[in-house]
């Protein structure tokens, strides 16, 4: 199913853009037009969806939407919805960091525009484009629209505050407050429509250069979600909507508390009863979005971090057994086999481990991580025990190469230095060729490091609230397509 490749992690909120964050307009075509150049066949890519609290991608407002701030006010305009007129005295934005909070409030209002005038002078075209969208996906999007209009109506309130009808999904309140937020049900129907096209002419453009795209599956649902507010009872909650328990892990190398994420944990025991089928629709909609699915935190399939609602750190958790193999075989006899790789990064047991390989999926390395702990690290290359593997030099919750070299403790440094035998000047592309190098079917290299950027081009830092995600680069900064291409040839991944 996977064959022997390479390629870069670029989120889309990074691409040059005028408008303050990254979209699906002309700067994600030119970075599309660099993998071209730069020979490489895989380009990974973060969640997808709406983003909530915190601006992160794995805190979503939906599992099945887009993110409505990628869409391309250029491509707006190209459809007619925008004008000339309405892009010009645009905010001087920082071309290289992202303030959501600007950039939220200045889209917003572009994106009604587009909508007033899809309204007013849309062609039968374009309607029928829209009414065979709803159509189509109507099993969440009826949700998802109703519950965003609903949030904007209770200023942005979580659902479980709002009031007891709407909050438990009262058929008579819904159906009544439907009519009154009809427009804004309307408005996000439109948004959705006009993100699923966009992407799918940036998909189709990659994939006729041969370029596959990796996507990314949060094993959890963000609890303020229209996933959760639509069926909680696939959920771990009380009465009142809240969690009995939340998600997270145990202290790591990220945090010596561990990571609260403050999910709610599934019911695993209701998703056997209807054979997994909302997971089942769950992947087939990211697949219909990428190529290849990631699916982070594997582990939790196994056994998951289950900490008490309200503790603060995620210290005073427990493993609990997860679905298992049971999970996959659901999903294979409804879905076949999958392109999928698990992400089985952290306290990695022999279950999970065996649970991975049974299903003959391939898991991750990070040469960040490799040069602690001796000769038997896992991440080393030596020891890889297959080519079913995909190597990072660091992924997005990583310090850039650089960064963690320069802070790293000096043993490990040593030893890099020593297994490459390499002397630490070009620490980042020493890091690309080993990764290059080595006989895992995928090298994926975050674009920072192509770049040589610092800690100042780190996307995430796990455990560590706000203030993430915002890495932008411009269009100067794309560089060393040939250098890439050249390992791509030479280890045979072009």
């Amino acid at each position: 199913m996977f064959s022997r490749a390479s390629g870069i992690l670029a989120h889309p909120t990074s691409f040059p853009s005028p408008y303050g964050m990254g979209d699906l307009g002309v700067g994600a075509y030119e970075f599309v037009d660099y993998l071209i150049e730069a020979k490489q066949k895989l380009w990974q890519i973060l969640p997808l969806g709406p983003t909530g609290y915190g601006d992160s991608p794995y805190q979503s407002f939906s599992s099945f939407a887009g993110n409505h701030y990628l869409i391309s006010p250029w491509e707006l305009k190209k459809q007619g919805y925008l004008t000339d007129e309405d892009l010009a005295n645009i905010p001087d934005f920082n071309p290289h960091a992202i303030d959501f909070g600007s950039v939220i409030i200045y889209k917003m209002g572009l994106l009604k525009k587009a909508h007033e005038n899809f309204k007013a002078n849309a062609t039968a075209a374009q309607k029928s484009r829209l009414t065979k969208f709803c159509k189509a996906n109507k099993d969440w999007l009826d949700d998802y629209a109703l519950f965003t209009a609903i949030k904007a109506a209770n200023n942005g309130m979580e659902w479980s505050l709002w009031p007891k009808p709407l909050a438990k999904r009262d058929p008579a309140a819904l159906a009544e407050i439907s009519k009154q937020l009809a427009d804004e049900i309307d408005f996000c129907k439109f948004l959705q429509c006009e993100f699923f096209r966009q992407w799918g002419e940036l998909k189709k453009y990659a994939n006729k250069a041969g370029i596959q795209i990796i996507g990314d599956i949060p094993i959890f649902t963000a609890r303020d979600s229209a996933d959760v507010w639509a069926e909680p009872n696939l959920y771990l909650l009380d009465a009142d909507g809240n969690p009995i328990a939340v998600a997270g892990v145990p202290p790591d190398y990220f945090s010596e508390t561990g990571q609260l994420w403050g999910n709610p944990l599934y019911d695993w025991e209701a998703h056997k009863k209807t054979d997994y089928s909302w997971w089942c629709k769950r992947v087939m909609a990211t697949l219909s979005m990428v190529d290849i699915v990631r699916i982070d935190h594997f582990r939790g399939f196994e056994a998951y971090w289950s900490i008490p609602y309200g503790e603060e750190t995620a210290i005073n958790g427990k493993w609990v057994k997860g679905p298992g193999k049971a999970f996959f075989t659901a999903l294979k006899k409804q879905l076949g086999d999958l392109p999928i790789i698990a992400e089985d990064l952290g306290e990695i047991t022999d279950k999970v481990t065996s649970l991975r390989t049974g299903q003959k999926l391939p898991g991750m390395r990070v040469l960040q991580f490799a040069f602690s702990n001796g000769e038997a690290n896992t991440h080393l290359p030596h020891c890889y025990e297959d080519s079913l593997t995909v190597v990072y030099s660091g992924t997005h919750d990583n310090n850039t190469t650089l960064g963690w070299y320069n802070e790293a403790p000096e043993s490990e440094r040593d030893y890099l230095r020593r297994y490459l035998n390499v002397n630490g000047e070009d620490i980042a592309w020493d890091l690309i060729r080993l990764a290059f190098s080595t006989h895992a079917v995928f090298a994926i290299i975050p674009l920072q490091d192509v770049m040589g950027l610092g800690t100042e081009g780190r996307m995430n830092t796990p455990g560590q609230a706000g203030g993430w995600w915002r890495f932008r680069y411009t269009s100067d900064m794309l560089c060393h397509a040939e250098r890439l291409a050249y390992l791509s040839k030479l280890f045979h991944r072009s």
